[in-house]
C-alpha cells in the first residue's frame, strides 16, 4: 500500500477542537486507479462514555464512495456545509474520486447524485452488505485499501482527458486565490463559458461558480481556525471580495453562521 499522504485541514471545520474526537487518515491509490481516485480515507473514533460529537465539514467538488454500517453508498458533491454525528465507537472507509473522476464509471451526469446516492452494486460487482462486512472487519488500513482496489480495478474506464482538464482547472482555483469569477477560468484556459458549465454539470455535479465559492470559503474558515482575531477586511479582500457584506453573506450561506460568530464559537 502506498504511504499515508498529507492531511490538510481544508474542509474540516474547527479542526483544533476535533483532533481528540476522531482520527482521519488518507492513503494514495495505485497508479492506474489514481487516474480517477484522489485518495482513500478512513475515519475512526472511540467516544465510549463520552457525549456524541457533531463534526462540520465543507464539501469538496468530489464524489465519495462511503462504506459505513447501514449508510454505504456513492454520494455526489454537496454545495453546503454538512454535519456528521459521531457516537460510541466506529469507523468509516471512503474512496474520494478526483473532481470529475467518477463520471467515466457511469457515463451520465453526476449532478443526478445530488438528490439520491447510488447503491454501490449498481456500479461495481459487489453486494452492499458483503462489502461492508469485508472492509469494516479488517484491522489494518492496507487490507481495506486492497479490498477496495480489488472491486474498483475491474471496472476502470479508459483514460478521460476531460477529467485531467477539470483537475487542472481546480488546481488553478486552489492555487490562485485571485481567481474569483468563472470568466477568469475561461480566459485562463481559453474555454467557452457555456462549454465549461456543461462539463462541470456533467462531470463534477456542481457549477464552476460554486467550486470557486466553496474553496474561497474553505480558505476563510481555515484562516479563522488558525487566528480567531483575524483581520476582517484583509481576509475578505484576499479572497477576492470587494464588498465585505457579500463575503459575510456567502460565508453564512455555506458555513451556517457569520465569520464573527464562527470565530467566537
Amino acid at each position: 500500500m502506498n504511504t499515508n499522504i498529507p492531511q490538510p485541514s481544508m474542509g474540516i471545520l474547527n479542526r483544533n477542537e476535533s483532533e481528540d474526537k476522531f482520527r482521519l487518515t488518507r492513503y494514495a491509490p495505485s497508479e492506474e486507479i489514481g487516474l480517477f481516485v484522489k485518495h482513500y480515507w478512513i475515519v475512526s473514533w472511540d467516544l465510549t462514555g463520552q457525549e456524541p460529537y457533531w463534526q462540520d465539514v465543507i464539501p469538496n467538488p468530489c464524489v465519495n464512495l462511503v462504506i459505513q454500517k447501514n449508510h454505504t453508498g456513492i454520494y455526489g458533491a454537496a454545495k453546503y456545509k454538512y454535519s456528521k454525528l459521531l457516537e460510541g465507537k466506529g469507523s468509516v472507509f471512503g474512496v474520494k474520486f478526483k473532481p470529475g473522476g467518477f463520471y467515466p464509471f457511469i457515463k451520465r451526469s453526476v449532478s443526478e447524485l445530488a438528490s439520491q446516492p447510488l447503491d454501490i452494486s449498481s456500479v461495481f460487482d459487489v453486494e452492499t452488505l458483503a462489502v461492508e462486512d469485508a472492509i469494516l472487519s479488517q484491522e489494518g488500513a492496507g487490507s481495506m485499501v486492497e479490498l477496495a482496489e480489488s472491486f474498483i480495478k475491474p471496472k476502470l474506464p479508459e483514460k478521460d482527458e476531460t477529467v485531467a482538464l477539470i483537475n487542472r482547472i481546480i488546481d488553478r482555483i486552489v492555487e490562485e486565490k485571485e481567481i474569483t469569477k468563472v470568466d477568469d477560468i475561461c480566459a485562463s484556459f481559453a474555454i467557452n463559458k457555456r462549454q465549461l458549465q456543461r462539463i462541470f454539470d456533467q462531470y463534477v455535479g456542481i457549477s464552476p461558480k460554486w467550486v470557486i465559492k466553496l474553496y474561497r470559503l474553505q480558505n476563510a474558515a481555515e484562516t479563522i481556525d488558525h487566528d480567531r482575531n483575524y483581520d476582517r477586511l484583509k481576509l475578505s479582500a484576499d479572497l477576492g471580495y470587494h464588498d465585505q457584506s457579500h463575503f459575510i453573506k456567502d460565508f453564512k450561506a455555506i458555513i451556517g453562521k457569520t465569520p464573527d460568530a464562527y470565530a467566537k464559537q
